[in-house]
């Protein structure tokens, strides 16, 4: 199935937004995790965890959807195939591990911040909290690498996409002999 060249260039404008938009709100959210992770003040904590969960929730979650629905879309509605070329496969292979630690992640943040919001936790209490610093460097270094492969398409064909190729010399071969 092939798109029309203006569905084509409507599904790649929202594909990009929402993958930049995630890269992004991601990139904010990890300051926020740095605040949690090296702050002192109470008030900032509460204020970071806070922020952190209406982040998540309200934009890296939607975004990373829509990224996922968007690739997924382009993959299957353009040349490049889902199951053709490596570095769509392996796009597709790392958002889609990156949604499921997302998702799950996004529980213990949601706690988290519930948490944070009352007023009578102290200083210490705030401190002792999980951080996700941890996961969110390697949020962000999963889609930087996933936003690489994007933008440069090394070559390499899995065996699937050597095999639709080779069907289509076949059938243009077929098509010049009638000629």
């Amino acid at each position: 199935m092939t798109m029309t060249p203006i569905l084509r260039k409507f599904a790649l404008t929202v594909h990009l937004t929402s993958s930049v938009g995630w890269i992004g709100a991601v990139a904010a959210y990890l300051v926020l995790d740095i605040t949690v992770a090296t702050n002192q003040d109470a008030q900032a904590l509460r204020a970071a965890w806070m922020a952190m969960g209406i982040i998540t929730g309200y934009v890296i979650v939607p975004f990373a959807l829509t990224s996922l629905l968007t690739g997924l879309v382009m993959s299957l509605g353009t040349k490049w195939g889902l199951f053709q070329h490596y570095w769509v496969l392996i796009s597709f292979a790392l958002t889609i591990v990156a949604i499921i630690i997302l998702l799950s992640e996004t529980q213990l943040i949601n706690r988290m911040a519930d948490i944070a919001a009352d007023p009578t936790m102290s200083l210490d209490s705030l401190r002792a909290l999980p951080n996700t610093l941890l996961h969110s460097v390697g949020g962000t270094l999963v889609l930087l690498v996933t936003q690489v492969l994007n933008v440069y398409k090394p070559r390499g064909l899995t065996p699937y996409g050597w095999r639709k190729q080779h069907e289509q010399r076949l059938i243009r071969q077929s098509i010049d002999a009638e000629a």
